[in-house]
């Protein structure tokens, strides 16, 4: 079996730390946007702010936890819980866009009134462009570490930009034509695009929990899998891989000549497992079941997929 290192910790904790931050300063904004205004879009936004700072709460615990090593009851590490926490925050997107649908349906039957519409467009544009940043952010570093809590975390942030603008629209058309069901009409177009997003983290999510493989992946370990047997007269078979969160697990079996010695094929082996684990830097575990020609077909039922 081959591990390789790095994680990157510090610099995901620090990022999610900040959205953190951000979240609970512009839940504040927001809410106290959508009291002083009565505009269902803010309120909208405001509504999607509260489910957001509770999904980030969640996964700043979640991404200490995915970062725990493996132990005696754990021995695979803790790294899934980051799919539960981009589950959870599909969950709560989700739910956000059902209350936004909802408050925006209930301003269309009893009427429309703003007020200080200045203010609002003020903290919502603040919020958008403060969300921007952070959600672009939070998605790089995801990609860059393997991440699909930090990258769940920023593409919720990206949504909240999304219904801020949605906001300013409506607010602008509203303030250009004094048609007060623009801001209603925003509202659930906001709610249809953040169940949208929601919909598509509950099912990477429950990819994730279930050890989806990703196909991508498996071509690039196959192609260098070739490589490596055909230029030591090998073969293989029963090639598997699953992506636990930030850990790629990889396994094969190898096939040897009858006539090698165990510590021949083991060194092969090694080499074989060194290459692919190097594919999948930093996080790459690699098992290989070394087996001889003669013995290449014979079943292992507790192995059959």
């Amino acid at each position: 079996m081959q591990a390789m290192g790095v994680t990157g910790f510090g610099e995901q904790k620090r990022v999610m730390n900040f959205s953190l931050a951000a979240a609970a300063v512009l839940l504040g904004a927001k809410v106290t946007a959508a009291v002083m205004t009565g505009s269902s879009a803010i309120y909208s936004d405001a509504a999607e702010s509260v489910v957001h700072f509770l999904a980030v709460s969640f996964a700043v615990w979640a991404l200490h936890l995915a970062h725990k090593p493996a132990d005696e009851t754990h021995h695979f590490g803790h790294d899934k819980v980051a799919f539960l926490s981009a589950g959870f925050e599909g969950a709560m997107i989700s739910a956000a866009a059902m209350l936004i649908f909802y408050e925006a349906v209930r301003q269309i039957i009893f009427g429309v009134k703003i007020e200080n519409l200045g203010f609002g467009v003020a903290v919502t544009a603040a919020a958008a462009g403060i969300n921007l940043v952070l959600g672009l952010s939070l998605v790089a570093v995801g990609k860059r570490h393997n991440s699909p809590l930090l990258r769940a975390n920023g593409m919720h942030v990206l949504t909240d930009v999304w219904s801020s603008v949605a906001v300013l629209v409506a607010l602008g058309l509203y303030w250009a034509t004094d048609w007060v069901w623009w801001d209603p009409i925003a509202a659930m177009l906001a709610a249809l695009n953040i169940l949208r997003v929601g919909y598509r983290l509950i099912r990477e999510s429950l990819g994730g929990l279930l050890d989806e493989s990703d196909p991508v992946v498996e071509r690039e370990i196959r192609d260098l899998l070739d490589r490596e047997v055909e230029a030591r007269g090998l073969s293989y078979h029963n090639l598997r891989h699953r992506h636990s969160g930030r850990t790629h697990w990889v396994e094969f079996h190898l096939v040897f000549e009858d006539s090698l010695t165990v510590g021949e094929a083991h060194v092969a082996a090694t080499e074989i497992e060194s290459s692919v684990a190097a594919l999948l830097h930093p996080d790459g575990r690699v098992i290989s079941h070394l087996e001889p020609r003669s013995a290449e077909n014979e079943e292992e039922h507790w192995e059959t997929r």
